[in-house]
């Protein structure tokens, strides 16, 4: 199901695939203050927190949700991060009690975009989580209780697939690891600030690049929004380039997608500094076969796209 994209009500998503970890022991709140861009004690049994896991000068390690139990914190990722979450994480569990579990095959997540919290039987917890660009609730099952919660939630919501997620995403600039998150990236340039990072908690792994570029206000480059001009198809990979400033590069296109929803081919897209002004205009270029270079003209919007 592609069509009609949801707005706030009605939807839901399955987001089992995605990296589960489960942190146990005394010190894990003391432990996981001291590596993600958040304040863990703002996670609670019904409201999760989002953060950014990096290295020592800034960049991506991993993005993820946080939740807590009374025994436990909860952390799912992306599918992509399975391996190398948890080998980073446990890479700092030095003389401390914490236990890192994967529990990836054993959990389901559903994700659910409405005002009120889903009445769904069987779930093992209902936890309120900012996935997109209002806040949803995230239904999380054994998965021996996948089908049957899924089935219960068809029952009541529209269900939609990989591929309207994902188009979703990109409407409201939401940022997806291997994308416009990788490990040479810094989170205010995915616009992430807001939702990722605590500037009066502890210190953490990479914080002082954080709090340096707070204080300079700048970034070499921001996450941005792009419209075809021409309704040409936009692909992750393209160029971006300055006609007015002899063709001089100005980004790359990192996700693209055919929106029904605006009626309009959109994408996002790294815009280095000096160019990123809403409303500018560049090229987005492609290599054909052939060696000649097709330039398709873009706009750029703020995010989400509106």
């Amino acid at each position: 199901m592609t069509a009609s994209l949801p707005t706030c009500d009605g939807a839901f998503f399955d987001f089992s695939e995605r990296t589960k970890l489960r942190i146990t022991g005394s010190d894990r709140l003391r432990f996981l203050n001291g590596q993600i861009t958040n304040d863990v004690r703002k996670a609670t049994e019904s409201t999760a927190i989002e953060a950014c896991v990096l290295n020592a000068k800034g960049k991506f390690n991993a993005h993820l949700f946080l939740s807590a139990a009374p025994d436990c914190f909860w952390i799912d990722a992306d599918p992509e991060l399975r391996e190398a979450l948890r080998t980073r994480l446990e890479r700092y569990v030095i003389a401390a009690d914490v236990q890192i579990e994967d529990v990836t095959d054993r959990l389901s997540i559903f994700h659910v975009l409405s005002r009120a919290a889903p009445d769904v039987n069987g779930s093992r917890r209902i936890v309120s989580t900012r996935r997109f660009a209002e806040t949803g609730w995230d239904v999380c099952t054994d998965s021996a209780f996948h089908d049957a919660i899924s089935r219960r939630l068809s029952s009541m919501l529209h269900f939609f697939d990989a591929a309207s997620a994902e188009i979703f995403r990109i409407e409201y600039g939401i940022p997806r690891w291997g994308r416009e998150l990788t490990e040479e990236i810094i989170p205010i340039e995915a616009n992430l600030e807001e939702r990722t990072v605590d500037y009066e908690k502890g210190c953490y792994i990479g914080q002082e690049v954080i709090s340096r570029i707070k204080m300079s206000g700048q970034t070499n480059k921001r996450l941005c929004g792009l419209i075809s001009l021409h309704d040409a198809a936009l692909l992750p990979g393209m160029k971006l380039a300055c006609a007015s400033d002899k063709g001089k590069e100005a980004g790359w296109v990192t996700s693209a997608a055919r929106s029904e929803r605006f009626g309009k081919e959109i994408a996002l897209g790294y815009v280095k500094r000096g160019f990123n002004t809403p409303g500018a205009n560049l090229d987005a270029l492609a290599s054909k076969d052939s060696g000649a270079v097709v330039s398709t003209p873009v706009e750029l919007v703020p995010l989400p796209f509106r």
